[in-house]
């Protein structure tokens, strides 16, 4: 025997591997579900019969019974894959008396070969054997799946770009207009990261749907919806945690500390803080003088001064040795000015007036005017101070 059938393969397919036969006949075949949709829809245009409009998601659900097509689209289905309704284990059929038989997987061999040598051939496949065939066709499979994207270089980059002007958007716009925006931009993620795309194309919308969920739950941080920002903060969690990147973890961290220390519980917001600084180890950038920056501010609240200035202290220097640009109007760096910002929460906590001084001046003088509101923090804080140095009319 040199081929063996369609049916012989789904029934092997089925038998070894616990699939639906639907599932079992696009295996059968070494189809993707993309694939299989463009089939089917090239066959209804091929017949002149009305489109089912089926997507990957949805023959998905068919293929695992969670769903059960239309008698309409079971016919088209049938004739897609040449079989009747039991052949395919739903209800409704067709099937083509004048179909010829199918052969698949029939594997290469050299013309010269006699055949009883070609039987004989030491670690040759024996083709008459289902599994053996159910597994090179898993494999071919597998290796095309591999290879393939839904996302062009083109898209990739134009997402990129998107990311970075809601991050330089998010700075001075008020939160429920970014809102908006940022969950059409996670949608639009999100659709690309169902499907299967390369490891590296994977990792990368991942990190996006991190970035994204962060500042989603930033913003409603900002609009007091607590509850809400901390589903999102988890969300953004969990994308960073699935992208691997360890920058990307520790500056998430550090974001949703900013949900319980301002609303707590205080000793939530001393975790997060203190993960991310244990997930940086030390590095000198941005990200790492924000966690040790985060956890001063917290340390100070909580009365612990030697931490917070020991935090202080570590926050400057790894400022300093990551050569962060002093000006950036992008929500998810840390210039200079953020530095200074958290700075002065901490000395504003200790009660150190004049250090806090010093860093709220520093700060507002690089704070553009339109920029949302940190300068408004800077100025409640600087109040703060003039009242503890009995100055209370200047600080109203």
């Amino acid at each position: 025997m040199n081929g063996w059938t369609i049916d012989m393969a789904v029934a092997a397919i089925v038998e070894c591997c616990g699939v639906t036969r639907l599932r079992a006949h696009r295996f059968a075949r070494g189809w993707t579900r993309a694939r299989a949709v463009s089939e089917l829809i090239a066959l209804c245009d091929g017949l002149a019969l009305d489109r089912p409009n089926p997507d990957a998601e949805q023959l998905g659900a068919w293929e695992r019974s969670a769903r059960m097509p239309r008698a309409q689209t079971i016919d088209l289905l049938c004739r897609l894959y040449r079989t009747d309704a039991q052949g395919l284990g739903l209800s409704g059929g067709y099937r083509a008396d004048v179909c010829s038989p199918v052969t698949v997987f029939t594997p290469p061999v050299a013309p010269d070969v006699p055949v009883t040598e070609r039987a004989a051939a030491p670690g040759s496949p024996d083709v008459s054997d289902p599994f053996d065939a159910v597994a090179r066709a898993h494999r071919r499979a597998i290796e095309r799946t591999l290879a393939s994207t839904t996302l062009t270089t083109g898209e990739l980059e134009s997402l990129d770009g998107k990311l970075l002007t809601l991050r330089r958007d998010y700075v001075s716009d008020p939160p429920m207009v970014m809102l908006a925006r940022l969950l059409t931009t996670l949608e639009e993620v999100r659709q690309y990261s169902e499907e299967r795309q390369p490891a590296l194309v994977q990792v990368r919308l991942s990190e996006m749907i991190a970035v994204l969920s962060t500042l989603t739950a930033d913003a409603l941080m900002k609009l007091g919806r607590k509850e809400q920002a901390r589903d999102w903060y988890g969300t953004g969690k969990s994308a960073a945690d699935d992208s691997g990147n360890r920058e990307l973890r520790t500056r998430v961290r550090v974001q949703a500390a900013m949900l319980p220390f301002y609303y707590g519980p205080l000793t939530e917001a001393a975790a997060l803080a203190h993960e991310a600084v244990l997930l940086n180890r030390g590095r000198p950038s941005a990200t790492g003088a924000f966690a040790a920056a985060a956890e001063a501010r917290i340390k100070a609240r909580q009365g612990d001064e030697d931490g917070a200035r020991a935090s202080i202290a570590q926050a400057r220097g790894l400022f300093e040795r990551s050569r962060q640009a002093a000006l950036e109007d992008d929500a998810w760096a840390f210039p200079y000015r953020r530095l200074q910002l958290y700075l002065s929460g901490a000395f504003t906590a200790l009660g150190d007036t004049v250090q806090a001084g010093r860093a709220q001046e520093e700060a507002l003088r690089l704070y553009p005017d339109h920029t949302g509101i940190d300068p408004a923090l800077l100025r409640l804080e600087q109040a703060m101070c003039l009242v503890r140095q009995r100055s209370v009319s200047e600080a109203c």
